[in-house]
């Protein structure tokens, strides 16, 4: 029986309001309660990889003399539904607006993900300027 695969989004298309490097709170599921980093996001799929939570065991075949076989744990995708942006201000799990804002040196206008609880801007962890 053949399982149907779920369509990807052109990236152009795809948005997401967490990014890698965000700490998140998971909201549904086995883990909730628990905070993480996001080791990657999946926007194509809407999903991302949460640093040590939705662990599961996956077997291994080995492959050669470079990889041993046995049994390993990895972390797996979430629906990015499923969890929840942590401010980088107020610490708080909050839902993400974006706005237009001067910021940076030049203070040029830029588009940024903005806090609905205490209004102030999220800081990309990824970008360092």
């Amino acid at each position: 029986m053949a399982v149907k695969q779920k369509e990807k989004k052109p990236l152009h298309l795809a948005k997401m309001n967490i990014k890698k490097g965000d700490t998140v709170l998971i909201i549904t599921g086995k883990d909730r309660g628990k905070q993480g980093m996001v080791s990657r996001a999946m926007p194509q799929v809407n999903k991302v990889i949460v640093e040590g939570l939705n662990i599961a065991k996956k077997h291994i075949r080995p492959q050669g003399q470079n990889r041993q076989g046995g049994i390993i744990e990895k972390a797996m995708p979430l629906h990015v539904s499923n969890t929840m942006l942590i401010c980088t201000e107020c610490g708080e799990p909050t839902r993400v607006a974006h706005d237009r804002r001067a910021v940076g040196v030049d203070q040029k206008v830029r588009g940024v993900r903005v806090c609905k609880k205490c209004h102030k801007i999220i800081e990309d962890r990824t970008r360092s300027s």
